[in-house]
């Protein structure tokens, strides 16, 4: 397939582990968390072409054409920093260029409705993964990606990642809120971190499945949001160049 890639690119970069691929890498990926999501998003985004890109420890990805004519992959990356920087740490041995985080959160601005979408402009780290990765406590996406996302997307602004989804504290939130976070997730700042050091332009889009309030959106509106974030961040890739 013209475009893809399926050799170490940075020498000194560890061969995959975790990953086992079947077929080629693009130089391209979507980075949903949810295995479950990647098959949806192929089914989606990706043509008839589309290959299983690895199974292995359950975390499927896909390689196939995308709606404009060039190869992209969509690997899911479990769920959490440290299993999302093992997923784009090997991505980057076998030479990712350009990868998109493509998930859901939970929203911190009260204005942010279930369903929405969020560009990540930058991240606030408050998670361990990509604080022991050097990561700073605050990182800007690519520019070039958070453009082309913000034109997609109704908004664009910080988002904040942690470690724990089942929160006891509510202190970090009202900080969070304070500091002008729009929402929080558990992964953009670990592939934040990685990203950076291997020089892969990176952006995130989330979709709002948890409100404020603590309003849920049901399994079929949230597979919907997610399907949309896939399809936004497939064209900002492709309008990103």
């Amino acid at each position: 397939m013209p475009g893809t890639i399926s050799s170490p690119a940075v020498p000194g970069d560890p061969q995959p582990v975790h990953l086992r691929p079947t077929t080629a890498l693009a130089p391209r990926v979507l980075l949903p968390g949810d295995p479950g999501r990647a098959l949806a998003l192929a089914q989606v985004v990706l043509g008839d072409d589309r290959r299983m890109f690895n199974h292995h420890r359950g975390l499927w990805g896909y390689t196939g054409t995308a709606h404009d004519g060039a190869p992209l992959t969509i690997q899911s990356t479990g769920m959490g920093g440290p299993s999302a920087a093992i997923v784009l740490e090997e991505l980057a041995a076998l030479g990712v260029r350009r990868a998109v985080r493509v998930g859901t959160a939970e929203a911190l601005d009260a204005a942010l409705a279930p369903g929405d979408l969020v560009a990540a402009a930058a991240v606030l780290a408050a998670d361990g993964t990509s604080r022991a990765l050097g990561g700073p406590e605050r990182a800007e996406l690519d520019a070039a990606l958070t453009g082309a996302l913000a034109g997609a997307v109704r908004h664009t602004g910080l988002v904040v990642s942690s470690d724990l989804v089942y929160a006891v504290d509510a202190a970090p939130a009202r900080a969070w809120r304070a500091a002008g976070a729009l929402a929080r997730d558990l992964e953009t700042a670990a592939l934040a971190a990685v990203a950076a050091r291997h020089g892969i332009a990176f952006g995130s889009v989330v979709a709002i499945v948890l409100d404020a309030a603590g309003t849920r959106l049901d399994d079929e509106r949230a597979t919907a949001a997610g399907e949309a974030a896939g399809e936004a961040g497939a064209a900002a890739l492709t309008a990103a160049g």
